[in-house]
């Protein structure tokens, strides 16, 4: 079945939810799968399907590129929300998110980010099976996105190019082309985008990914906090130049502009597809896949390698564990720091009561936390252990702070922290 044109589309964020209900030429949106509840859709996410644009959910937490099987509670969700907004697909990522467990015999540990896997012959069959397991779950095709990365792992077997055509070759499963990512790997890990491109199966595209970012001392943050870059902009045109993208989409997450400014980046989008030779209405969309012949399931040895050098990377990441051998120590450093950074960002989110209790302390007493704790339990279960090592320890700065904080605690967990064992008397 070959999947519909979609046309240009926008990420959906409550942000600028009203400002893209009134956007003229948006044919479709995407929205991030976790945060979108089937039950209670957004008002203006109903009045968009209403007025027919198409929605597609977006996951980022199931982690196919990890060591185990997809979670089934997981798919589940990612379908149930396939089926709650009519989705003509489904997207995730080509990442692992946490490791660690069983396979192990160590903790858990959430990674709270994308985080890349090798290009190995190991990690590709491990990618193959949980792809499968998830086509399996899943009412609608699949279509999985190439991440951007900091750090690259040693020993890797084969190009991206070669990781994805051999995948989409074994699976039948769709690509989502982020031409974002693929420029922060070329400035990150100086990796050509043209030859990326030349590699790819571009007739397995689904859509197309783009975004902004930032430099800072040489290192390319895929922030979608900034504007789209020129370079951003030349790939795509490459990649349309190849074939017409079903569909291509702007993400923006963070310090969003005014509604003119996200009109003007999806102008110069049309643009540079136009500029390609695809346009909106150019040549037909891509063929389906061939049907991928039955894949067995990967052996358990397969998988515990993949899982030991997987959490062995996560651990010194999150843990400050000794940096495996042959990676970059410096590149490390800065994913580890960028991974705090994103954690306490993410945390203020889903918790904004917190920074604004704590204020300007908040920050740097998060970040104390996190070189202590390892995320294992997602954001909102992070934030109450945050604070609940705040209480126990003591450094809220007493007074106000201290009742503020611990009445939120309350409220949420139910139960008191203690400071330390009661000693009962005889």
């Amino acid at each position: 079945m070959t999947l519909q044109r979609l046309g240009t589309g926008i990420g959906w964020r409550p942000e600028i939810a009203d400002a893209v209900e009134r956007m003229p030429g948006i044919d479709w949106v995407e929205v991030v799968a976790e945060n979108t509840c089937p039950g209670h859709l957004p008002e203006s996410l109903r009045r968009l399907r209403e007025r027919g644009v198409t929605v597609v959910p977006h996951g980022v937490s199931l982690g196919l590129g990890g060591a185990d099987r997809p979670d089934e509670e997981r798919l589940a969700a990612l379908a149930e929300r396939a089926a709650a907004l009519g989705a003509p697909l489904v997207t995730e990522h080509i990442a692992f998110v946490r490791a660690g467990g069983p396979l192990t015999a160590s903790p858990v540990l959430e990674a709270g980010h994308l985080l890349p896997v090798p290009r190995t012959r190991d990690a590709l069959d491990v990618l193959c099976a949980n792809i499968r397991i998830a086509q399996a779950a899943l009412p609608v095709p699949l279509a999985v996105e190439n991440i951007a990365a900091l750090i690259a792992w040693p020993g890797e077997e084969m190009t991206e190019g070669q990781f994805l055509y051999d995948l989409v070759d074994r699976t039948g499963v769709r690509l989502l082309i982020d031409v974002a990512n693929l420029h922060t790997n070329h400035v990150n890990r100086a990796e050509d985008p043209a030859k990326a491109l030349a590699e790819l199966p571009v007739e397995a595209i689904a859509y197309v990914h783009v975004a902004g970012g930032v430099e800072r001392d040489g290192v390319w943050h895929d922030s979608h906090a900034h504007p789209v870059p020129p370079a951003v902009l030349d790939i795509l045109t490459d990649l349309a130049s190849r074939v017409a993208p079903p569909g291509v989409l702007l993400e923006r997450d963070d310090l969003f502009p005014e509604p003119a400014e996200l009109e003007r980046e999806l102008g110069a989008i049309r643009a540079a597809v136009a500029a390609g030779g695809g346009g909106a209405d150019g040549r037909s969309g891509p063929p389906t896949p061939p049907a991928a012949a039955e894949i067995p399931e990967t052996a358990d040895a397969t998988r515990q390698r993949v899982g030991l050098a997987q959490a062995a990377v996560l651990s010194s990441l999150v843990a400050g564990t000794p940096v495996p051998e042959g990676f970059d120590r410096v590149r490390m450093g800065v994913q580890a720091r960028a991974l705090a950074a994103k954690r306490a960002d993410v945390v203020a989110k889903v918790a904004p009561e917190l920074p604004e209790i704590l204020g300007t302390a908040y920050r740097g007493a998060f970040l104390a936390y996190a070189q202590e704790r390892p995320m294992t339990g997602g954001y909102r279960r992070d934030a109450l252990d945050f604070a609940a090592q705040l209480l126990r320890e003591g450094r809220t700065g007493g007074g106000g702070t201290h009742r503020r904080l611990r009445a939120w605690w309350l409220e949420r967990s139910g139960s008191a922290p203690r400071r330390r064992p009661l000693l009962r008397r005889a």
